[in-house]
């Protein structure tokens, strides 16, 4: 896992927190910023997917060059 997975998962679960919150005190703000954060935090979690698919595939191509010489 790299770090931008890490924090997007931070940020998901935090937002649930939030929303939840805001559910037990019947505040659409705080519900709404929990949901707000939600979303970050699967973006973020997504970019980190992307990077770790990356980079795997930048590693396997060195793999296959390294073999090969």
């Amino acid at each position: 896992m790299n770090k931008d997975q890490v924090k997007g998962q931070a940020k998901k679960m935090a937002g649930k927190v939030q929303e939840a919150t805001g559910k037990l005190v019947d505040s659409k703000s705080q519900q709404a910023k929990g949901i707000k954060l939600q979303v970050e935090g699967k973006i973020q979690q997504g970019v980190g997917n992307v990077k770790e698919v990356v980079k795997d595939a930048r590693d396997a191509q060195k793999e296959i060059v390294k073999s090969h010489s």
